[in-house]
Order: C-alpha cells, then sequence, then structure tokens
C-alpha cells in the first residue's frame, strides 16, 4: 500500500468527515506515523481486528469498523443465514459502545436482525448467548487485555466460537472487497426498530448465563459451608467481569467477596493500571493490598472482557501472596473438576482434555492419570472451539476440560470461548473444597508438582513496532526457520516442527512426517526430558513469542532449568 497516496485520500475524500480530517491534519509533517497509520489494512489475526483507536487503514475507527462489519454482512447473506441474526456486546474501552451500536446498524441496514446487549457484557456471555439465541453469529467490541489505546472486533459463528479457518479468510475477502467506504449500508436506530431489525439483550440472559455456571457447581453443599468462611478478593480491572462475578459468587454462598473499590467502575482509560492484564504482575498492586488488609485466602483479577484469569494464593506457611501462571490456574481446575468428577462417577469415558501446543505439558500428565484424550490445538482458544463443534457433531467424544496457557479455560460445553467468570467460580470453589481438607490452593498446587512433576514454563515477548518491526519479525521467522537446529542450551532437540510447512523432522533418525495441524507460522521444538520450546509471530500484537516449558525434579530445580533454557531460546531466535 502506498501509504502517503492513502492518507492524501483520506484527507481529501469527501466520504471522510471533518472530525477524521482535522485529526490527520495534525500529523501532516509526521511521515513515520502517517506510514505506521497507512502502510497496512487492519486484518484478522488469531483474536480478530484489533488495532490502536485512531485514524487510518491501520487503526480501529468507524471507517475500519464499518468496513470489516459490511463485509460480514456481505458474507452472512451469502451463506443464506441472515434470518438468524448476530449477537453484539462490548466491553469497557474507548469507543466500544459506538462501535457496537454502528455495527449493529449497519447489519440491521443489511436486513440482518441483531441483539446488542443493553449495556457491556463478558466475552464468554456473548459466547453463550450467540448458542442460546440460535445467532448465525456473533460479535464482542474488545482489545482484551490491550493497552488503552487498543479497541477490537471478535467474530464468532453460530457455534458460539470465534471464526476459524477457512470462514475467517473468506470473511476478510468479502471486507478486501469493498473499496469505496460508499458501499457500506446505514440505517437509523428508529427505522431498525421499526423493522424488528434491532433488539436489545438485558438481564434475562445474566440469569441464564449464571444459572448455567452454578450447574456446574461439583461440590455445591462444601461451597455453602466454606463460603462463610473463604475470603476472595476480586478486581474487574475496570472492565466488564463485575457485571456477572459478585453476584454469581454471593448467590453460591460466598460471604466475604472484596471487590477493588478503585477498579470496579469500567473505565476504558484504566486510570489505575498501564495495562490491564492479569498476565501482569503489576496489574494487582491495589488487588493485594487489599487482600492484606482483610486477610484474604485467595486473589482473582479478570482482563476487561472477562475471558482471562489471574490468581495470586496466600501461602499460609510464610504469609505471602504467590503467582500463579494461566497453565498453574487452570491446571488446579482440571486436576480438581477431574478428580471430583471421577470421584463421583460422572468422569466420561470418551472424555478429552483440549489444550494448545504452547501450553503445559503437566496437561498432558494429568489426562493421562484419568484415561483422557489430550488434544493438542494451535494458539487460540477458536481452535479448542473448533475441536468441540466436531466432537459434537460426530457424538464421539465428550469435552471435560479446555485449556491455554494464556489465562483463560472453559469448564463446560455452554460455550466455545475461554471463559474468566466461570474460571472465578471454579477456583473459588475449588479454595472451598481444598480449605474443607484443611490446605489452601497453594499447598494444592504444591501437592500437583508432587504428584506429577515439577513442570515449569515461561515466555518471552520480542517487541518490534511499525513496518520495519514486522519486516524485522518476519526475517527473524525465517532465520530460524532455515536453521538445522540440534540442540538448545543443554537439551537436545528430538523433534522439530514447522507447522506453516506441515513439516516434522526427528532429529535422531532424519524421518520426515507430516504435523497434521492447520498451516500457521509456528516452529516447535520437543527436547529431550519432556522439555520443549516454541516461537512464533503474535496474531494480534507486533511481536514474535517465545513459549520455554521444562520438567523439573524439585520447584528450585526447575526455575534454574527454565532461566537457562529461556535464555538459549532467546539466543537462538535472536541470531546471537
Amino acid at each position: 500500500m502506498d501509504y502517503l497516496k492513502e492518507y492524501q485520500r483520506w484527507c481529501e475524500d469527501p466520504s471522510f468527515d471533518v472530525e477524521t480530517k482535522k485529526e490527520l491534519e495534525l500529523i501532516k509533517n509526521d511521515e513515520e506515523e502517517i506510514k505506521d497509520r497507512f502502510y497496512k489494512e487492519l486484518e484478522f489475526g488469531t483474536a480478530g481486528l484489533r488495532g490502536v483507536i485512531g485514524m487510518g487503514t491501520n487503526r480501529m475507527n468507524k471507517y475500519t469498523v464499518g468496513k470489516a462489519t459490511q463485509g460480514l454482512a456481505d458474507y452472512i447473506i451469502e451463506q443464506g443465514v441472515q434470518d438468524k441474526g448476530v449477537a453484539i456486546s462490548y466491553d469497557s474501552r474507548k469507543m466500544s459502545d459506538e462501535f457496537s451500536m454502528q455495527t449493529a446498524l449497519i447489519l440491521n441496514a443489511n436486513g440482518i436482525k441483531t441483539y446488542l446487549f443493553e449495556s457491556l457484557r463478558p466475552v464468554p456471555e456473548l459466547s453463550f448467548a450467540v448458542r442460546q439465541l440460535g445467532c448465525t453469529a456473533g460479535i464482542m467490541i474488545t482489545a482484551s487485555h490491550n493497552p488503552p489505546k487498543y479497541n477490537g472486533y471478535k467474530v464468532y459463528w453460530d457455534d458460539g466460537s470465534q471464526i476459524v479457518a477457512p470462514r475467517d479468510k473468506d470473511i476478510i475477502n468479502k471486507v478486501r472487497n469493498i473499496t469505496d467506504f460508499k458501499e457500506i449500508k446505514t440505517i437509523s436506530k428508529e427505522d431498525a426498530i421499526k423493522k424488528g431489525l434491532f433488539n436489545l439483550i438485558g438481564i434475562e440472559m445474566d440469569d441464564k448465563y449464571i444459572a448455567t455456571l452454578k450447574s456446574h457447581i461439583l461440590n455445591p453443599e462444601i461451597v455453602e459451608k466454606e463460603g462463610k468462611e473463604l475470603k476472595i478478593v476480586y478486581t474487574p480491572l475496570h472492565g466488564t467481569g463485575n457485571t456477572i462475578v459478585e453476584r454469581l459468587l454471593n448467590e453460591l454462598g460466598f460471604k466475604n467477596v472484596y471487590v477493588v473499590p478503585e477498579q470496579a467502575k469500567p473505565d476504558g482509560n484504566f486510570p489505575t493500571v498501564d495495562y490491564p492484564n492479569p498476565e501482569d504482575k503489576k496489574a494487582f498492586k491495589l488487588a493485594l493490598e487489599l487482600a492484606k488488609k482483610v486477610d484474604a485466602d485467595v486473589v482473582l483479577a479478570t482482563d476487561p472482557d472477562a475471558d482471562r484469569l489471574g490468581i495470586y494464593a496466600k501461602d499460609t506457611k510464610t504469609g505471602e501472596y504467590m503467582p500463579y501462571t494461566g497453565n498453574m490456574s487452570a491446571l488446579l481446575i482440571a486436576e480438581y473438576r477431574i478428580s471430583q468428577m471421577k470421584e463421583k462417577n460422572i468422569l466420561p469415558k470418551n472424555g478429552m482434555l483440549i489444550t494448545t501446543i504452547v501450553s503445559s505439558n503437566l496437561a498432558k500428565a494429568i489426562a493421562d492419570n484419568y484415561n483422557l484424550e489430550c488434544i493438542e490445538v494451535l494458539t487460540g482458544f477458536k481452535n479448542i472451539g473448533a475441536v468441540m463443534k466436531k466432537a459434537e457433531e460426530n457424538k464421539d467424544k465428550t469435552y471435560v476440560f479446555g485449556f491455554e496457557e494464556s489465562y483463560g479455560c472453559l469448564i463446560g460445553d455452554y460455550a466455545r470461548d475461554k471463559d474468566g467468570i466461570a474460571a472465578v467460580m471454579s477456583l473459588c470453589e475449588a479454595a472451598a473444597y481444598y480449605k474443607s481438607k484443611g490446605i489452601t490452593l497453594w499447598d494444592q498446587m504444591n501437592n500437583i508438582y508432587k504428584k506429577y512433576g515439577y513442570y515449569k514454563e515461561d515466555q518471552v515477548s520480542i517487541v518490534l513496532e511499525g513496518a520495519e518491526g514486522a519486516e524485522k519479525i518476519k526475517q527473524m521467522m525465517t532465520d530460524t526457520r532455515n536453521k538445522e537446529v540440534k540442540q538448545i542450551g543443554k537439551y537436545k532437540v528430538l523433534t522439530f516442527k514447522d507447522i506453516e510447512k506441515d513439516y516434522v523432522k526427528n532429529m535422531a533418525t532424519g524421518e520426515e512426517s507430516k504435523s497434521g495441524l492447520p498451516k500457521s507460522n509456528v516452529l516447535y521444538y520437543e527436547l529431550e526430558n519432556d522439555a520443549w520450546c516454541c516461537v512464533r509471530p503474535s496474531g494480534t500484537e507486533p511481536k514474535i513469542k517465545l513459549y520455554i516449558g521444562i520438567k523439573g525434579t524439585s520447584d528450585e530445580n526447575a526455575e534454574k532449568e527454565l532461566e537457562e533454557l529461556k535464555d538459549a531460546m532467546v539466543k537462538l531466535v535472536k541470531g546471537e
């Protein structure tokens, strides 16, 4: 794309309003900024459309959102499924409510019925609503855990899962076919209501969602008993989480729920955090201060759209609050739920635990222990959803649990995306259960390591922004792909997988085979002693991501081994 030419078009074309032109006029002497805004168009990655809010083809604004929505509308009409309607929700980010209303009305202008939540709601409830209402699609306006300057647009299909190949590519092709913003259809809200196309979703969907979550509680009597004593600190980090969480926990019988007051209300500026991400320890500052004040047992945080959950649990031996990674919290929930299902004789014989190739190998150990099939998919919860859909259609396997390392899991098949609300509920239930046994969540995490081995994981992100950064990321992937890597640190490489080329090589025998996974720009190194490394470019952010996992003999040994392998992997990718 000729970015200067495109910039000039936006400045002069009457399709763009005065406010747009004023914003662009302010950057007329900043070629780097012009380049960053116009060198490409936003595209669907692992989580849909996502970008910095502002004017330009590479930004989230009413034009790019309009174009995406018109393209989606064209696709829905082509498929002949427009009568089923589209559910729409949004989070607390800047422009989220405006983008959601715009999206609804563009779909209405195309004759497609919409169901827009009356106010902000979390991602998992949107996924749930798509299935409940029998919609053909769903849209969530959110940039998940990204910094405040971002917003995004996630598209779901009729199963409640984010769109997967080839549908995602077909939709983006429809979007690309729109070369003139005049092609975007419009209708007034009043006319859309008169035609019965514009509909609001209210508290009745909350009631159904909460009832469904409560039905997944495995030990209601223990929750009721221990819930009177258990102390929980929760923060929605200025997002959607507390539209549901506090009510849900109170109804279950948790009587000591402390919501961080400074972060309880939705606010797209995220004034108390630099980065509203429960993966970031700094995001827990206020929650941990409150936890110490009230002597909480567990500290929980969800991201703005409430699909991710981060946790700290108190170690009563030291009095310290200990952080959990996404792998740790998900697998703590998995071990609790699966063990209890087995004890109650409700664990299905054809059960499956679904995970991603960059998540902990502890998942395989847990699945093996309970005779579940462990299925690995590519990064992105939509790929877990795709396996769920296939199993539902074939009626050959039963979903038990699914998770990815990026702080997201799903405890049941009522939705098709990760559910931070259900994760909060499940961790609180687990905390109550283990409290009844005289142990804490931190004690239980250590028990899991003693039972299965000291699995530890980490990741490194190398951030490279802008057009130049995108080229560097591309080059780093190419250079790494072309290296014959036989050893990383002290670990021998057993198997090398290039998922993009559908290529697998046994490094000991030289035997070559196929990965069997959909093509994706991912390189995976299976190492000796149950260690592994993986590298891929992010689908939504300007970074290259490195994932590392090991199995140690003790907590201290695992930490040491992990750091050494991490350093070796960074050197490999950077070419040092």
